[in-house]
């Protein structure tokens, strides 16, 4: 029998270790600040090394959410760690103490506590834990918080992956992305940018699906074994996915084409591309459609959306000139005390139906005057008014 543990088993490492078949190999995690282990897990040859069991003998394992509540069956929480291991505190260091041994909720005796990990995970269906890496892996992009362990375990779902790293990276400033790292399982056939994005959106949220996949023959390590993130290489243009080269057409179509390369930072856009897949999120958006108003094209957030690539978003923008309405001038003259369906270009309401709607309208009774009446007016043709049924 032979215990592994101080470090998150590698796919690799699992790989060579799994061909002994004479040894039972176990999976044991746990900080020092619990003596050491607080849960085990039997490795078995063919499966993914994702998990780290149950909790031992006189320990007990929480996963809590930020609030500090328990979380559900498949969401990712922080580990706590209470029972008979846990320790006292650190030596000399009472702020620290104080930070991470905190009082345990859930147990029955009253001066009970618990660590704080700092390590994420999840309960499986089968009551074992998976681990999914460190909270301060956590990123901050656009507004939401990430976690990269998250995404690199379902990577690690992806049946071509062997091996996989995600960093949130800001190779231009104020750009930051999400970017994966794979070594493939076998080398002959490597995971396009393609296939793994389209996994991925099955499996996460759009803003956890990173733009760029690089893959690479393995990866990157410190001279003591570790990986070593920060000589990931900055991906190039076979990280994204590009459609087959078609050049745009018309007019509009290369306007966007032109400010797609400058906000992506791409060689080259054709019709076909998709500008989510180029790297494109919801801030450039808005930076898109200002750079389409300074050539006099007008469009909406929502077409984004919905007709992603530069074919189909070219057909929904307009000149600015086209969504200019013409507003008619104020028809009601000085002095008047009826409305009248003439008086109302905007819409199409008859006489009958207008009073009904004036008489409804707060200050708008027989008798009311000069603004009163323009606001009444106003109301109806912006359609906040209705006749009643």
């Amino acid at each position: 029998m032979a215990l592994v543990g101080g470090e998150a088993i590698e796919a690799l490492q699992w790989e060579q270790l799994s061909g002994s078949q004479a040894v039972d190999f176990y999976n044991v995690y746990g900080p020092t600040e619990c003596t050491v282990d607080a849960t085990l897990a039997q490795l078995r040859a063919g499966e993914p090394v994702l998990h780290i069991g149950r909790p031992i003998a006189n320990t007990r394992v929480y996963i809590l959410d930020e609030r500090g509540s328990p979380v559900a069956v498949g969401v990712t929480g922080e580990l706590y760690i209470g029972g008979a291991g846990v320790a006292r505190g650190y030596l000399n260091r009472p702020e620290l103490t104080a930070e991470r041994f905190v009082k345990d909720p859930f147990a029955a005796e009253p001066d009970a506590r618990m660590y704080r990990t700092g390590d994420l995970g999840r309960w499986r269906a089968d009551g074992t834990i998976e681990y999914q890496g460190r909270n301060d892996h956590q990123v901050k992009i656009r507004g939401f918080r990430i976690e990269l362990g998250e995404i690199e375990a379902k990577l690690l779902g992806y049946s071509g992956v062997r091996e996989a790293v995600v960093l949130a990276r800001e190779d231009a400033p104020g750009e930051k992305r999400l970017v994966a790292y794979v070594v493939a399982s076998e080398a002959e056939v490597s995971p396009g940018a393609e296939a793994l994005r389209t996994y991925l959106k099955e499996q996460l949220p759009e803003h956890m699906v990173p733009s760029a996949y690089v893959v690479l023959e393995s990866l990157p390590l410190t001279a003591n074994g570790k990986l070593d993130r920060r000589a990931l290489p900055a991906p190039d243009a076979s990280a994204y996915i590009t459609r087959g080269y078609e050049a745009p057409q018309g007019e509009v179509e290369e306007i966007l084409a032109g400010i797609w390369q400058g906000l992506l930072k791409a060689e080259r856009v054709g019709r076909r591309d998709n500008f989510f897949e180029l790297g494109g999120h919801s801030l450039l958006i808005v930076q898109m459609l200002e750079r389409l108003r300074r050539f006099g094209l007008q469009g909406q957030v929502r077409p984004v959306y919905e007709s992603a690539t530069l074919e189909e978003l070219a057909r929904t923008l307009v000149t600015g000139a086209a969504v200019e309405q013409a507003v008619p001038e104020n028809l009601i003259p000085p002095g008047c005390e009826r409305i009248t369906s003439e008086m109302l270009p905007m819409v199409d309401l008859t006489d009958e139906q207008i009073e009904l709607i004036v008489d409804a309208v707060p200050g708008g009774s027989p008798g009311m005057r000069g603004s009163h009446l323009s606001r009444t007016a106003a109301l109806i043709s912006c359609g906040n008014a209705r006749a009643p049924a």
